[in-house]
């Protein structure tokens, strides 16, 4: 069919899908793909899911849409769990992670205009970051790519060398609002901040009387086998945090999650979404929680990461030509490639049945679901290996003797 009526926005390939399983994909031919992508780190647990599509079913047969004009079902409730689980005090419900990134920066400038700093408005993010598309977001991580073409850059946003404490403290003043990280960048190549240096974060914030934002949208959700990335440390904490992606498994969802100190000041008229935490997402995203917090879920998460980190280690032993670098943290992950573009590499392992994506610095993003099985993980091993294999065979490099 033809693309014709829609914004050149998008260049997808010549597949056309039909039905979702699982891990799986099934196109209008029947052929079936592992989705080792799952929606950009979006299905946290696959496709079509027996609790999901049950959750979705049951309210739908009750009710859609209310507006915030009204108080929403669902909404308090999983709004105290996520408080209950994390840092935070309060929520704002969005429809994505540019939304909840666009709250998070509002609520930053607004907690220093009511405390009597009004000036105090620069963002510090960090090189290679990506917050959204919204013209806010694209100033926030500063990428030249997203802001060409858009007019001048919005004043109030600078970028610091990710993972250099020491670059960033010099940054730091007295106009500065808020640090806003990833603790595991996405589109920037697949790279974790380490405990340490989020921890460090968390001392220069308390130390400047800056408030510390993290992006977790898309390595929240268990994604790293903590229910949030940060968590691997309890002396990390954030002062606001925004979420998406996993946390709604497919349905639109996000959050704008923050302390007292912080959200009290989001007063009626500050801020607003006409759809977001309806009743329909708020449904989804309970059962999506239901699951996430399960005796045994974020382990086994844990577990499988621990096999694919494995696999990857072990054909990088064997391909060091080709796999530079393993990144990423939990099922989150990926490689740096050498020698071949990382859009070559992804368009082979389509054409084997093994669906990924890409990230800066030709990186290879994987991103599963969380329930994947362990025999999926051996599958889609076994694919990544004949795909480099066949590389090798086509560009004449060599793979290691003990391979």
């Amino acid at each position: 069919m033809s693309r014709d009526s829609l914004f050149p926005t998008y260049s997808p390939p010549n597949i056309r899908f039909a039905a979702g399983e699982g891990s799986w994909l099934t196109d209008i031919q029947g052929r079936r793909y592992l989705d080792f992508i799952a929606g950009i780190s979006v299905n946290t647990l696959g496709h079509a899911h027996p609790a999901l599509v049950a959750a979705l079913h049951d309210q739908a047969q009750k009710l859609w849409h209310l507006s915030n004009m009204f108080d929403v079902p669902g909404q308090s409730k999983l709004a105290q769990r996520y408080c209950d689980l994390t840092f935070a005090d309060r929520v704002f419900f969005t429809n994505s992670g540019a939304e909840s990134i666009e709250c998070a920066l509002k609520s930053a400038r607004r907690y220093h205009a009511a405390n009597g700093d009004p000036d105090r408005v620069n963002v510090i993010g960090f090189e290679g970051a990506f917050h959204g598309r919204t013209y806010a977001t694209i100033n926030a991580a500063g990428n030249p790519k997203y802001l060409e073409g858009f007019g001048p850059p919005l004043p109030g946003y600078v970028q610091a060398p990710f993972g250099d404490i020491e670059a960033l403290k010099a940054l730091v003043g007295p106009d500065t609002a808020a640090i806003l990280i990833e603790p595991v960048q996405g589109e920037g190549g697949l790279r974790a901040a380490p405990v340490d240096y989020l921890e460090g974060l968390r001392k220069l914030c308390n130390e400047h009387g800056v408030l510390l934002i993290y992006d977790e949208v898309q390595c929240g959700a268990g994604r790293t086998g903590q229910l949030f990335a940060h968590q691997w440390s309890d002396k990390a904490a954030p002062d606001i945090m925004a979420v998406a992606k996993g946390v709604g498994g497919g349905f639109p969802l996000g959050m704008c999650l923050a302390t007292e100190a912080v959200a009290r000041h989001m007063t009626p008229g500050t801020h607003g979404t006409t759809y977001g935490g309806n009743a329909l997402a708020v449904a989804v995203g309970a059962a999506i929680l239901d699951h996430i917090t399960e005796k045994g879920f974020l382990d086994n998460v844990s577990v499988r990461s621990a096999q694919l980190r494995g696999g990857l280690e072990s054909l990088r032993s064997q391909y060091p030509d080709l796999i530079v670098e393993i990144r990423g943290k939990g099922l989150l992950t990926g490689f740096k490639v050498s020698g071949i573009a990382n859009t070559d590499f992804r368009d082979a392992l389509r054409e084997s049945g093994l669906l990924v994506g890409i990230a800066g610095d030709n990186v290879i993003r994987l991103a599963p679901p969380l329930n994947v099985k362990p025999e999926e993980i051996d599958e889609a091993l076994a694919k990544l290996a004949s795909s480099l294999a066949g590389f090798t065979s086509k560009t004449g490099r060599l793979a290691s003797a003990s391979s």
